[in-house]
């Protein structure tokens, strides 16, 4: 019963309500809550999602299926989208960036930001096991909110590191999210996160692919004059 509200149990409903209708998802049609014994219960019932997701996993660690023009274009329409979204949800908390920042990328041996330059809405799980093709679709929309501006593509990035080709792919193809004081703070924010989830056993695999990312982010974010604090 405790678990019976917050940000997972109303993030679908409220982004069916909220979310634009252009960005590609499966409708969520009806909602049953109920009680018993003790326990709270929620079924939703969502349109069938054409096509298959990219991958069974969160992270690539071979190259991604090939995905068409007009796949990356409506992903970039979708990025585009989502941060006017109007929303007082949250999905990544400033507390976090300034208790976790520090610890898990003390391996670059210099101070880092934890303010982001902006934050924007977001998907906040955009990784390959939530999105379908061979038509764009977003699946999972439970913890939608507000994050550092760039986190999703900045997440997306973070789970092809596995697999190079694709990484750059991500790189080509959301560049204007990217390649900016934002992108590259958001990077930091989704490695800081990766990071801390392999000390559980996840990802375990991405982990000096990321740590290496951090470095070339931190270094480009220091000639830039960007520093920490």
């Amino acid at each position: 019963m405790d678990k019976a509200g917050g940000k997972l149990w109303t993030g679908p409903e409220d982004a069916e309500r909220l979310v634009p209708r252009q960005v590609p998802r499966p409708r969520l049609r009806r909602v049953r809550q109920w009680t018993e014994e003790g326990n709270a219960y929620k079924a939703e019932l969502y349109d069938h999602v054409a096509g298959t997701t990219v991958s069974p996993t969160p992270a690539l660690v071979t190259a991604a299926p090939p995905l068409t023009t007009a796949w990356w274009r409506d992903l970039r329409a979708v990025l585009a989208c989502l941060p006017g979204v109007r929303t007082d949800r949250t999905a990544v908390r400033q507390a976090y960036l300034d208790r976790a920042m520090p610890k898990y990328l003390a391996f670059l041996g210099g101070p880092v930001p934890t303010a982001p330059p902006a934050w924007s809405t977001a998907h906040g799980d955009l990784h390959w096991a939530n999105l379908a093709g061979p038509e764009l679709g977003i699946l999972d929309w439970e913890g939608w909110g507000a994050a550092p501006a760039g986190y999703d593509a900045a997440l997306l990035h973070a789970y092809s590191t596995g697999a190079p080709e694709t990484a750059e792919r991500v790189r080509r193809e959301l560049s204007a999210l990217l390649d900016n004081e934002g992108g590259r703070f958001a990077e930091l924010v989704v490695i800081t996160e990766l990071l801390q989830s392999a000390e559980r056993g996840d990802n375990l695999e991405l982990v000096p692919a990321l740590r290496e990312r951090a470095g070339e982010v931190w270094r480009r974010m220091a000639a830039d004059g960007v520093t920490g604090h």
